[in-house]
């Protein structure tokens, strides 16, 4: 047996993986007529022509919507805005609750928090990673008002039993896809599959621009009041004849020119980009799947995975070693993985001690909020378990990565698992 570099021996690799790069001359060419044009935004805070924005994001956003298939996209300045306006346009506010997942960015939830309104955490899927139609059937209440449903890592959750659940108790659906675009479910885009839809632009996601985000969707309501919370509503609604002026308090969500011209270039991209990381993720299926105690990404055989990160399940049980010390061995021979995902988002301080906006603790504390919801540890086994037992993932699934790039990952794995008795 070969000795593991974690106890002296050669590693199988000391260079960095490459980094995923997607910009290129087209996006430097996009920009620089951008800046030779002289208009890098032409938003306008009032009902005027130019309340939608100038050119290049009016363009981007008719490419987002014939690309995706959807009625209306409304781009905003991240995804993260997206997740507020969207969270806005469903008329959520104090006393209200909405479910969501807690193993997601901490903006899926704190978009609830933002309207003043409780975020309540379903659990997930073991497979997929995502929230079910059976655990948020368990969190809905009499308060529950919408939900967000997160395709993390990429792959989609099951939309068609939430979409039925969701109207039975008449509830909107934020479908939060910042890591999957391009991934599809039964034959439909991912971001496209709920009431609103939400993508990230940011600048490690499958195409970017730097920051920015999308927002689709098929309703023509919730487009504009999409729409108006991205651009100082509450000075635009008398003008425009909004007569439902919930939570039309706007913001400035807009995005620029450049990021536009940018996203624009990069749209073209996607189907490329995508293609690649999928290649890579089933080399790495083919060549991984049957060590002991791991488990390679499940894909659905009605999806295709985004593949925006290659999350395993690791069984310590199976093997008598631990997951950090796997993770120590497989880091020590040049293949760095993460352990876990994000801290379950309950278990961050501002669930803990219940304060957010304000010290009385407001949404938490107000006293028209009609419901009890916990943040205690164990609300969310299976979350909790995924986290802290047997969660790993690595980013190495992407255009820039070669074959021989990947034999290095899997040699690193066979040697670690081919010596796992020297871990013990």
């Amino acid at each position: 047996m070969t000795s593991l570099a974690i106890h002296g021996g050669t590693p199988v690799r000391t260079k960095p993986f490459p980094e995923y790069v997607t910009l290129g001359e087209e996006e430097k060419r996009a920009v620089m007529e951008v800046m030779d044009g002289g208009v890098l935004s032409k938003f306008l805070g009032t009902w005027s022509p130019d309340f939608f924005g100038g050119p290049r994001v009016q363009k981007l956003e008719r490419e987002w919507e014939s690309y995706f298939q959807v009625k209306h996209a409304v781009s905003m300045n991240s995804a993260t805005s997206g997740l507020y306006a969207a969270v806005g346009a469903a008329c959520v506010g104090p006393g209200d609750e909405v479910i969501v997942s807690p193993y997601t960015m901490i903006a899926s939830a704190t978009a609830a928090i933002a309207f003043g309104a409780i975020p309540v955490f379903a659990d997930i899927d073991p497979d997929i990673f995502c929230i079910t139609a059976e655990t948020i059937r368990r969190c809905i209440t009499p308060q529950t008002k919408a939900i967000v449903v997160v395709d993390i890592f990429g792959h989609p959750a099951d939309f068609d039993e939430i979409m039925a659940l969701a109207e039975e108790h008449n509830l909107i659906v934020i479908e939060d896809n910042a890591q999957g675009p391009g991934a599809t479910y039964r034959g439909r885009y991912a971001g496209t599959l709920a009431h609103m839809g939400v993508f990230s632009l940011n600048y490690h996601k499958t195409i970017h621009s730097g920051e920015g985000g999308i927002v689709v969707t098929d309703r023509a309501d919730l487009a504009e009041r999409l729409q108006l919370i991205r651009n100082h509503a509450e000075v635009v609604v008398a003008k425009k004849g909004v007569e439902n002026i919930v939570n039309m308090v706007g913001q400035n969500y807009r995005m620029t020119e450049i990021e536009a011209a940018i996203a624009s270039e990069q749209l073209k991209k996607l189907d490329g980009l995508l293609t690649a990381r999928i290649e890579c993720a089933h080399y790495l299926d083919k060549h991984l799947t049957g060590l002991p105690g791991l488990k390679t990404p499940v894909a659905r055989p009605d999806v295709r995975h985004g593949y925006y990160l290659y999350p395993m399940r690791y069984d310590a049980k199976a093997t008598g070693v631990s997951r950090d010390r796997l993770g120590e061995a497989l880091k020590a021979e040049g293949v760095p993985l993460a352990l876990g995902y994000v801290r379950p988002i309950y278990l961050e301080p501002m669930y803990q001690r219940r304060i957010a906006f304000g010290k009385d603790g407001f949404p938490f504390t107000y006293a028209g909020y009609r419901g009890k919801v916990s943040y205690e540890r164990g609300i969310c086994p299976v979350v909790e378990q995924m986290h802290f037992e047997e969660l790993m993932y690595h980013g190495f699934c992407h255009a820039n990565m070669t074959e021989a790039d990947l034999a290095d990952i899997v040699r690193a794995f066979h040697k670690v698992f081919e010596n796992l008795a020297s871990l013990r």
